[in-house]
């Protein structure tokens, strides 16, 4: 028998998602942001998922773009960091890449360099982010650098990115909108600004383009949900098995470091999870899991391949019963990756990203 932790990756739910964040903007196009192997869920599947819905996707790096073309996928692809070295661009003009550009060292190698057909190029500026992106003050005189130089990029965009756009306080968040509006009127620009919060609530916001990220895995990204990222279905479910039970008196101690103690006669069970999977050791006593569909909660610090859940009030788990650590059960519960995040005081994306290679993908739908 395999070792039970899996991850199910339901492909109708991206789809899904994907859709909402469109319909949502009806006069903008929505590209598909699956870097960092689509958080999580695997690059591949959930590009040929998106195929025939999303007018493009967006990755962070040419080995990203390169895995996507060599599976066949021919939709086009963004990069959202742009290039890291001149020598990029001959890959590139080959494999059709539209590429953001944020520093003046990026322009110039653009025009240096001679492509076989003009490249799709998205300029960014920084507008309160303070990453990546061209000073305010400076942006327009990058853009005409580039806008002059048609034989070598073509279909100019203006793009940035919002520090606090998941925030019920809008202030930061309409300075920046400001300050790009002001630039992309300046320059009849056509944007791309929307992230997944900006996407959910902030109509405002979309452009020409938006770039739906997180929101597209069922993670709702906005401080306080509204009706609308309530409508977002989780992607993955990692789903495992208890291994073993142990029936515990009051006052014994559970894990390393022995940090749960019993208060009752308790009934522990052992889950073929840990942080050698992903899964996060910084969560806490009581961080939520579904026992055969069963709110239950962990009890004692995550080791590497198990972790320990209180079982007491289950009286039906066994040996193999159901173990869900995040998404939905097969009885229906749900439990969101958003709720475990904050257990373990981090966020959805480092959760879904974190999940490592030797947990299989299962795919479904799509």
């Amino acid at each position: 028998m395999a070792r039970p932790l899996i991850a199910d990756i339901d492909l109708d739910a991206l789809r899904h998602n994907y859709c909402l964040a469109r319909d949502l903007a009806p006069h903008s196009r929505a590209v598909a942001v699956l870097k960092a192997d689509a958080y999580g869920h695997g690059l591949v599947p959930c590009a040929k998922a998106l195929a025939d819905v999303a007018p493009a996707l967006a990755v962070a790096c040419i080995e990203e773009a390169e895995v996507l073309r060599a599976a066949g996928i021919e939709t086009p692809i963004m990069l959202l960091e742009g290039f890291f070295e001149a020598a990029e661009l001959e890959r590139i003009d080959a494999l059709g890449l539209w590429s953001a550009v944020h520093s003046a060292w990026q322009v110039d190698a653009l025009l240096a360099y001679r492509p076989a057909r003009p490249l799709p190029i998205w300029v960014k500026v920084d507008s309160g982010m303070h990453r990546l992106g061209f000073p305010p003050e400076q942006l327009a005189a990058q853009w005409a650098r580039l806008a002059a130089a048609d034989d070598r990029v073509c279909d100019l965009h203006l793009m940035s990115h919002f520090a606090t756009a998941d925030s019920v306080d809008p202030s930061y968040f309409q300075y920046q909108l400001d300050i790009v509006g002001a630039i992309a009127d300046e320059l009849g620009a056509p944007t791309c600004l929307a992230n997944s919060p900006a996407t959910l609530a902030w109509p405002e916001a979309h452009g020409a383009w938006n770039r739906p990220g997180v929101m597209l895995y069922g993670s709702d990204p906005l401080e306080t949900a509204s009706d609308v990222s309530r409508r977002l279905a989780a992607v993955m479910t990692l789903r495992s098995e208890v291994i073993a039970l142990r029936e515990l008196q009051a006052g014994e101690l559970v894990g390393y470091g022995g940090r749960w103690r019993a208060a009752r006669r308790s009934r522990i069970a052992v889950v073929a999870a840990g942080y050698g999977d992903g899964y996060d050791r910084h969560a806490e006593d009581g961080t939520p899991v579904l026992v055969n569909g069963q709110r239950c909660a962990i009890a004692g610090k995550v080791s590497m391949d198990m972790l320990t859940v209180d079982v007491t009030d289950v009286p039906d788990a066994d040996i193999g019963s159901e173990v869900v650590l995040w998404g939905r059960a097969s009885n229906g519960a749900l439990l969101s990756v958003d709720e475990v995040a904050r257990h373990c005081a981090t966020i959805s994306y480092t959760l879904l990203t974190g999940v490592l290679p030797r947990v299989p993908r299962r795919y479904h739908g799509g």
